[in-house]
Parts: C-alpha cells; sequence; structure tokens
C-alpha cells in the first residue's frame, strides 16, 4: 500500500505533473488549488502507519480492507492518463475513483466512530477531504473532457450557464456536508470551499464567472462555519458520538 501512495504522490507532485499544464477552460481552478493533494497524501501516510495500531487495524484493515488499494490503483490510472491529455478517459475513471472514494467515505462515516484524535486525524480526516476534493475532480475533469479550451474561444451562454450550474452544485455539496451528521463534515465543506476560492483566482477572463466564484465559495464559507460549530458544540456537549449519530444522512 506504500508503493501506492508513492507512485501516487510522483504522479501529483513529480516532473510530469498535470496540474497548470493541461487544458484550459472556464472551471480551471489556480494550480495552488491542487496543493490539496500534499495534505490528503500526507494524511495517507499517517493511515498506513496507524493500520498497524489496535483502532486502526479495526477501521483500516477490517473494515475498509481491499477497497483502499483499489481506490489508490484507479486514482494513479485517473492522474496519469489526464496528464496525458486523455480527458474522455480521464473523466470515467474520475468517476470510478469518486465510487470508490464515496464507498470508503460511508463504510468509516456510517460503521466507525471516531474514539480519539488518531481515527479522527488518520481516518476520518483524509477520506472527508479526498470526497470532497474527487467531487470537484469530476467537474474540472468535465469541462477538460466536454468544454471548450478558454484559451481559443470565448464563453457563450451555453458555457457560462453549465459553468454557474456547476459552481452551484459544488456550493450545494458543500452544504450537504454540513448536514451529511449530526455533527457536520468540516474536512468536506473545506474541501469545496478552498476549490471555489482556486476557481475564483483563476477565472478572471470572464466577469460573470469570476464573480459567480466569488459568491459561491462566499457562501460555502458559511457551510463551512456550520460544520465547524456543530462539530464544535456535539463534542463539548456530548464527547464522542456513537456510530448511529454519525452515519451520514445521504450514501455519499
Amino acid at each position: 500500500m506504500s508503493v501506492l501512495i508513492a507512485l501516487q504522490v510522483y504522479s501529483v507532485a513529480g516532473p510530469s505533473s498535470p496540474y497548470g499544464n493541461g487544458k484550459e477552460t472556464y472551471l480551471t481552478p489556480s494550480p495552488w488549488t491542487f496543493g490539496v493533494w500534499s495534505l490528503i497524501h500526507l494524511l495517507l501516510l499517517g493511515t498506513i502507519i496507524y493500520q498497524f495500531f489496535p483502532n486502526g487495524k479495526k477501521t483500516i484493515i477490517d473494515g475498509v480492507g481491499w477497497r483502499l488499494p483499489l481506490l489508490a490503483v484507479l486514482n494513479i490510472v485517473y492522474v496519469n492518463v489526464w496528464a496525458k491529455g486523455y480527458y474522455i478517459v480521464a473523466f470515467i475513471f474520475a468517476l470510478f475513483v469518486s465510487s470508490a472514494v464515496s464507498t470508503i467515505y460511508y463504510i468509516v462515516k456510517k460503521n466507525h466512530a471516531g474514539e480519539n484524535l488518531n481515527d479522527e486525524l488518520w481516518i476520518h480526516l483524509p477520506f472527508s477531504l479526498w470526497h470532497g476534493w474527487t467531487t470537484v475532480l469530476i467537474f474540472v475533469t468535465g469541462f477538460e473532457a466536454f468544454g471548450r479550451n478558454a484559451y481559443h474561444h470565448h464563453p457563450g451562454v451555453w458555457t457560462k450557464v453549465f459553468v454557474f450550474l456547476s459552481l452551484f452544485f459544488l456550493e450545494a455539496t458543500s452544504a450537504a456536508y454540513a448536514f451529511s451528521s449530526p455533527e457536520g463534515d468540516l474536512a468536506g465543506s473545506i474541501a469545496i470551499a478552498w476549490s471555489l476560492f482556486g476557481i475564483f483566482d483563476h477565472q478572471r477572463s470572464s466577469a460573470f464567472i469570476h464573480w459567480s466564484s466569488l459568491a459561491f465559495a462566499i457562501l460555502s464559507l458559511f457551510w463551512v462555519a456550520k460544520s465547524l460549530y456543530t462539530h464544535l458544540t456535539a463534542h463539548r456537549g456530548h464527547g464522542v458520538l456513537h456510530d448511529s449519530e454519525r452515519a451520514p444522512l445521504m450514501g455519499s
């Protein structure tokens, strides 16, 4: 598993990293947005180590099991076909990655409540971030696969409509994280908000897209604040929640 994580890190941060060098669309975020990969991979290295401890083994090996190596393989394929410019194939693999990470996310959230800080840091946090970030990548890759190149075409009415709907869906997803459980999902909301600000920062050729992305980014901050508040009050008022209380309200 550590080898797969190393391959993922190389795919993302190596000399052939696609970020900032791919097809430019009207939903492309700033290159710094992809720095979330570094945080996810750092946390996953901790996950690998934590699986050798009793609490980690119970969740990572006995609960998640073979799904984590499968997710790593799918993600490596996704990043590499994306880097080579096969955007339609990359979009298909983005859907596969989303399905795999959603399954792990649901298993962790429903069946394995965080019993201590290590559970939250090395199990819940990386998969919440990965789940939110993968949602963003589906839209980014979808625009690369089927959208127009922003360097060669000005945004038409339909392009603006699809960008606006995508931004709206991402902001709504941030809201869904905030209500996904009694204590919310702070990391998922942060991943969405981070990405929306990245889109706002990068999209400057169209005033409509630029300011729309800012508006949705600011709205997403409200859901981040809501998740933070409920997370803090849940832990302060009731301690660690039981599994049935932490179960997501949505399957994904």
